[in-house]
């Protein structure tokens, strides 16, 4: 008898790219972990001291790739590093702009040599930014310069502490998402037009990117919208008081459906369930309060995209924020219920529920969760320094060929010789003709069926590289308008919208036409939500064999687990994971970290990156893949430096809580006569910056003494003074800015550019938006080759304004959709009103 065996695996979608990595820190050779995870030869190159970070997360950082060191002081060194790059697609450095230049590996030359090569440069500050391309500028000094320690978030203005300070190194996280997809978008356009190019992603850039939601500015915003906080924020400005509202009476501020609830084990959960037509309402049935609360008067607005002026009441279940009254009510009842069963119980009762929330855990929980286990949310790496070693998985992968991906091999010590051996290998892609320079996604056509931020956000970030993106909603909102019109006003800027109800009928039908017409589609959905609504890959390539479809989801993994289809949003994943007990300071206090999409944008991010990995597989091979993203995939990014252990590991006491002030004390805040600086220097600076500063008893100084040394000298000049002071001695420093501040000093009329010539933060004013208000919102401007244009985004538009055009290029006509709207299968608007008041 004969057993027949198992059909191989197709390679995974990076197969034969050849990369060289010369990057340092974290962003850098984070975009070469990600390539080398999806199949990509990556040579990581060292200085011969080797990596200058000092940090096991090295271990993540480079796994699956050769590792060598070579010496670009010396002549022979940078005659290797030629050699290395002679053989590669994509080249990766994040040091200072002109630095490898000078050393003499001219990125920016080689491309014009190579019109096939793809160089990433992902410096910390733009190269055209005069005032700060050369400054030294490590994780916290970017941070702080780009206004994220300044802007924590309403919490931590009531509570008095400003700046405030995160541990999570968003820039590079951001940056690393934005140059991975950026290289990766260049390598599948280099199939159609045989051409590469340069590339520079700026981290202070990057990292608004990461933060766009937090800096758009609206006009006259409508009361309607504001919170609790935001009401008792404008309460004590004007009338003098001090923000110093303790933690416990901050709770008190926080939505019902939007707050942690103590449980019966002692531990905290974290409810998400504001402003979905169902969720709060399913959590207020399941814990036994839906029809008491009824009784008591608590309404249910049919349409709450009218005017509150035409509400039958204030309040509507469904719709964020509540106002006091009943947001008191509820919280008091939830409370008395949540105190009856574990939090683990509260987990299952939500997931199977189909209503998100989740338990507080710590990181050092999170690593060894059976569901991070079993999905290749974590995995299992043998490191040479470290042994075996619990790292993050992978950070978006092919639904049908991701296994290899869950067993990737430490790093590997090399030579010269081996690593161009193993080079070349791969056959160097031979081109008939170069194209003249086009947009990476020119022709590309998207449907975004997606909801909220995360995945809206990933198809939001393609348009600007030329893909036409059509956006469908249900003809009836699921969400309320704060969660559409509000978020939209940023994800939905270059889209067409369109209202229609994909489920069955005529709606149904009409879907079908638009998928046959795109080359992507893109949901943040569940499995099960995937096959509910026909969109498995049976399904979906009965209709367009050729589409890719994308997923996003709240806890996927390679794998199925337990928690693969339970439904949840960033703040969900911020409780698993360990961000809020971090941020908070402990298992008594954790805190959502402060930014709108944190996680969100990030993993956004990671599903253009999958699109981007798709075509390019589509192109080269034919294949038609199936790209995939999580949140919960993405939080180990946000969290690397610290997001891993082994045998031996020392204590997980990263900064955490609200006293933090930075690491130590050569790496913290300190007040000066005028704002607050952030210190970021080495200790082999210590000499220098005693000198500097007239503190030479600095060096020998125990910490806390050293701390107060500090703190004496710098409260005596102004933040300016000592950040041309210490960036002059190539020292980090920077003055903590604001968001308001950066977004009033760079700010441009809307239409005029992409923003990519503007240095480090460029902003747009659309005083004529559709919304009928001013809004100022960042610009597309992280990502800049040096030959694909970059288009200027379109202000978003009212939902539903493209309803008829869309469905008319398709081929129906006006009686057709007229006909479908009568039946309620599409509308083509919710409201009015563009932003309801």
């Amino acid at each position: 008898m004969s057993h027949s065996e198992p059909a191989p695996l197709p390679p995974l979608p990076l197969d034969g790219v050849n990369v060289v990595d010369f990057g340092q820190y974290i962003a850098g050779p984070a975009v070469g972990m990600i390539l080398a995870d999806f199949g990509a030869t990556v040579i990581h190159v060292d200085p011969p001291t080797g990596p200058m970070w000092d940090n096991p997360a090295n271990a993540i950082l480079n796994r699956n790739k050769l590792c060598l060191q070579l010496d670009l002081k010396t002549e022979q060194g940078v005659v290797d590093a030629h050699r290395l790059i002679a053989q590669a697609d994509i080249v990766i450095e994040n040091f200072r702009p002109g630095v490898l230049a000078r050393l003499g590996v001219d990125l920016e030359a080689l491309t014009d040599e190579r019109t096939d090569l793809i160089a990433l440069s992902v410096p910390g500050f733009a190269s055209n930014d005069a005032l700060r391309r050369d400054w030294r500028a490590f994780e916290s000094v970017i941070a702080a310069q780009s206004g994220v320690f300044t802007d924590m978030g309403l919490n931590r203005v009531l509570m008095g502490i400003n700046p405030s300070f995160s541990p999570l190194p968003l820039g590079s996280a951001y940056g690393t998402m934005l140059a991975a997809s950026s290289v990766v978008l260049a390598l599948q356009s280099r199939e159609i037009t045989g051409r590469g190019d340069y590339i520079e992603v700026p981290l202070a850039a990057s990292l608004m990117e990461g933060l766009s939601y937090n800096s758009i500015h609206i006009d006259n915003f409508p009361a309607r919208y504001k919170t609790q906080r935001e009401k008792e924020i404008e309460r004590r400005r004007a009338s003098g008081e001090a923000m110093d509202v303790s933690y416990d009476d901050l709770q008190e501020l926080l939505d019902p459906f939007y707050r942690s609830y103590l449980c019966k084990d002692k531990r905290y959960f974290y409810v998400v369930c504001p402003s979905h037509r169902f969720h709060a309402k399913r959590c207020l049935q399941t814990l036994g309060l839906y029809e008491e609360l009824i009784a008591d008067g608590l309404l249910e607005e049919p349409n709450s995209y009218k005017p509150m002026s035409e509400w039958t009441s204030n309040v509507s279940l469904g719709v964020y924020p509540l106002p006091k009254f009943w947001a008191d009510k509820i919280a008091e009842r939830m409370k008395a219920v949540f105190s009856t069963r574990t939090s683990g119980e509260w987990e299952k009762i939500f997931g199977r529920g189909k209503f998100p929330g989740a338990p507080q855990r710590w990181l050092q929980e999170w690593i060894y969760d059976d569901h991070a286990e079993t999905t290749g949310l974590i995995v299992e790496v043998n490191d040479p320094t470290y042994g075996p070693m619990q790292q993050p998985g992978p950070l978006a992968w092919m639904h049908d060929h991701a296994l290899p991906m869950l067993e990737p091999q430490g790093r590997r010590a090399s030579d010269l010789t081996t690593a161009l051996a193993t080079m070349m290998m791969n056959p160097r892609p031979v081109f008939d003709e170069v194209k003249d320079p086009a947009p990476w996604l020119d022709g590309v056509k998207i449907l975004d069926l997606c909801n909220v931020i995360a995945g809206p956000h990933s198809v939001a970030y393609l348009a600007r590289f030329g893909a036409e993106v059509i956006k469908i909603d249900p003809a009836s909102p699921l969400y309320d308008c704060w969660n559409t019109v509000i978020f939209g006003l940023s994800h939905m800027r270059s889209k067409q919208s369109v209202l229609l109800d994909i489920r069955h009928g005529d709606g149904r039908v009409a879907f079908e036409a638009l998928v046959k017409s795109v080359d992507v589609v893109v949901w943040n959905a569940t499995d099960s939500q995937v096959a509910q609504m026909g969109l498995t890959e049976e399904l979906l390539s009965a209709i367009n064999p050729e589409v890719i479809f994308c997923q996003l989801d709240c806890f996927g993994g390679i794998k199925q687990g337990l928690r693969t289809n339970y439904l949840g949003y960033d703040d969900v994943v911020q409780a698993s994971t360990g961000i809020m007990h971090r941020f908070g300071g402990g298992m008594e206090a954790p805190e959502e970290h402060a930014h709108v999409g944190t996680i969100d944008v990030m993993c956004g991010f990671g599903g253009s990156l999958g699109i981007a990995t798709a075509l390019y597989q589509k192109y080269k091979t034919g294949r038609i893949g199936r790209p995939r993203t999580s949140l919960a995939a993405l939080t180990g990014l946000a969290q690397i430096p610290f997001c891993f252990d082994y045998k031996g590991r020392p204590n997980f006491d990263e900064p955490a809580g609200r006293e933090a002030q930075g690491y130590h004390a050569l790496e913290r805040f300190y007040p000066t006569s005028d704002g607050t600086l952030m210190l970021a220097a080495q200790l082999s600076q210590m000499h220098a910056l005693s000198t500097a500063l007239g503190l030479p008893d600095l060096e020998r100084a125990k910490e806390e003494f050293r701390i107060h040394l500090l703190a004496e000298v710098f409260a005596k000049r102004s933040a300016a003074h000592w950040v041309d002071l210490l960036q002059g001695l190539n020292i980090a420093a920077a003055q903590c800015d604001s968001i308001d501040t950066l977004r009033d000093e760079h700010c441009q009329d809307a239409g005029v550019s992409s923003g990519i010539e503007r240095g480090s933060y460029s902003f747009s004013r659309y005083a004529d938006h559709p919304a009928g208000r001013t809004v100022i919102q960042l610009d597309p401007y992280a990502v800049r080759p040096r030959h694909a244009p970059i288009r200027a985004l379109t202000p978003s538009e009212q939902y539903g304004a493209s309803t008829r055009a869309v469905l008319q290029s398709v081929g129906y006509d006006d009686v057709e959709i007229d006909r479908l709207i009568k039946q309620g299968d599409a509308a083509e608007r919710w409201s009015d009103e563009y932003l309801p008041t």
